[in-house]
């Protein structure tokens, strides 16, 4: 039910793309979080299938990030739309945990910190760093 209406929301949000003033008035950072959310997305898949990860570990930091941005509906519906686009790329690669896919993870990992880094060093917050 969960990913019907995230679909849903994102397709909405596709089909009605906000007015260009909603866009001015996002936060500067806002192409990082939808970086970093892309990043969870496919760290909630890599991680389990690798073992190095629970299960909704990543899903739960997006969740976080989302409670803490409180974001627009239209905003909310890109960080959800990046989120799930992550974890279908991965998805439809892989089946099976490979050296690829544990090199996937440490890249996303670094970039993720890195990215969080530079949003709460540059824009304040209180962002977690991927783990």
């Amino acid at each position: 039910m969960r990913r019907i209406l995230s679909a849903l929301a994102v397709s909405t949000a596709l089909a009605f793309p906000p007015p260009p003033s909603a866009l001015a008035a996002e936060p500067a950072y806002d192409p990082a979080l939808v970086r970093l959310a892309e990043i969870l997305g496919a760290l909630q898949f890599l991680g389990p299938l690798c073992g190095v990860a629970r299960p909704s570990e990543w899903r739960d930091q997006m969740e976080a990030l989302i409670a803490a941005e409180s974001p627009s509906p239209e905003r909310q519906a890109r960080l959800t739309a990046a989120f799930n686009g992550g974890y279908q790329g991965f998805a439809a690669l892989y089946r099976r945990c490979t050296p690829s896919a544990e090199l996937a993870i440490e890249r996303y990992r670094a970039e993720g910190s890195k990215l969080t880094r530079e949003v709460t060093t540059r824009y304040g917050g209180d962002a977690s760093p991927p783990r």
